[in-house]
């Protein structure tokens, strides 16, 4: 099963507070850690919401926004594990140095399997998902 794991942002991650030396190389363990258990596949730390944009859509109209965005539910970052299950992301997250030092929040979601689609996924859907995935080296 894949994870995305969320990082939620606070007032200092948003303000572009970066993390110290001493932050880097305890959360450099972490993900190490992660790589030799065969979890981790990817993830990033992310610019404040300041450098970042929004689109929404409302049936076909679409309209853009740029930041900063209210705190409420902003991600600072994120990692992409492969799992047995949720209880196992979240033994490991449990482990986690506190991504921002203060009182903080991560977030787990499990993504979807193409199996979870059913009939809607028609194989044909598929090869095309597969020939993207290709494209992309994922």
């Amino acid at each position: 099963m894949r994870f995305i794991v969320f990082v939620k942002a606070n007032a200092d991650t948003e303000a572009g507070v970066m993390p110290t030396e001493k932050d880097m190389a305890e959360m450099m363990s972490f993900n190490e850690k992660l790589v030799a258990a065969g979890l981790m596949r990817d993830g990033e730390g992310m610019h404040p919401t300041s450098a970042g944009a929004r689109v929404r859509f409302n049936g076909a109209e679409r309209t853009a926004e740029k930041g900063p965005f209210p705190l409420n539910n902003t991600v600072a970052g994120f990692w992409m594990l492969e799992a047995g299950s949720l209880d196992e992301v979240i033994e490991w997250m449990k482990q986690c140095p506190n991504p921002t030092g203060q009182t903080g929040e991560l977030e787990i979601r499990q993504l979807f399997d193409p199996a979870d689609f059913g009939e809607a996924l028609t194989p044909e859907l598929i090869a095309r998902e597969q020939k993207m995935r290709e494209q992309v080296g994922g």
